[in-house]
């Protein structure tokens, strides 16, 4: 599914390049465990998935982001002094490389899955007008700020700017989901094996049927882990609060991707 590789000849390439493909190889397996279609474009020219790694070149820097089924992941993240600069220049509290997969691979499956007028009354009513001018919306939280008291309804003070629309194609709204619902599954089934003698790789990562009991593993298993981080003097391992209106979208995108996922086996 990868489709440009970096220069191999230029040093430290390599190992970035590894990278990627790890972070790619755990979206898969996670994406493939949940049921989601996973095909490159030499299967599905159309709708398949195809990746680009690049690198910048003087005056020609490269942009992390999705375009009709390809996604185009910057070498510098690979670089963990540099992905650590960006993130505290914007003031995002998560930034990964698997983050990145997660997050450019939510426009891929919004293609696939909600952007059809089927969905969008009710989209509409979750997570708002989608249709506002995205780079307005950009423009004015880096000017300004998140509004007052976002916690309430988003994820992340990013997460307040994406009700507009990003690229060529009107009403695609960019999801936290990929990074709030996908990681969910394997980590409360590793909760779920806490004192056990289960070995992990026995866990599969599957979709549980209820909802609720998914989110209810997922507040157990965030507080015992950000205790633990903290007790060591490290960082939240999960730097998120979900809301009331935050666990409502991700029901919503639950419950879309289950139709869709199970109408197509």
């Amino acid at each position: 599914m990868t489709r440009v590789i970096p220069h191999l000849s230029v040093d430290g390439n390599k190992v970035a390049w590894a990278k990627f493909e790890a972070a790619k190889r755990r979206l898969n397996y996670s994406l493939l465990g949940l049921g989601l279609p996973v095909r490159s474009k030499v299967e599905e020219p159309e709708n398949g998935l195809f990746y680009e790694f690049l690198a910048d070149s003087p005056g020609s820097p490269v942009m992390t982001g999705h375009d009709f089924g390809v996604i185009t992941i910057n070498l510098a993240e690979a670089d963990d002094a540099e992905r650590e600069r960006r993130r505290v220049q914007l003031n995002e509290p998560y930034r990964t490389i698997l983050g990145h997969f997660r997050h450019e691979v939510g426009h891929y499956y919004w293609d696939r899955f909600f952007a059809d007028e089927e969905n969008a009354a009710a989209l509409r009513s979750v997570f708002g007008d989608e249709r506002e001018d995205y780079a307005e919306a950009l423009k004015r939280h880096y000017e300004t700020g998140a509004p007052v008291l976002w916690q309430e309804n988003f994820i992340s003070s990013y997460a307040t700017t994406i009700l507009g629309r990003i690229g060529r194609k009107p009403g695609r709204t960019i999801f936290t989901w990929p990074t709030h619902w996908k990681r969910r599954p394997r980590l409360a089934c590793l909760w779920r094996l806490a004192g056990r003698t289960n070995p992990l790789w026995n866990c599969p990562v599957t979709r549980p049927e209820s909802f609720d009991t998914m989110v209810e593993s997922w507040f157990s298993l965030t507080y015992m882990l950000n205790n633990l981080n903290r007790g060591l003097g490290f960082p939240d391992g999960y730097p998120f609060i979900l809301s009331d209106a935050v666990v409502k979208k991700l029901r919503f995108v639950h419950e879309i991707i289950g139709k869709r996922t199970s109408s197509q086996r």
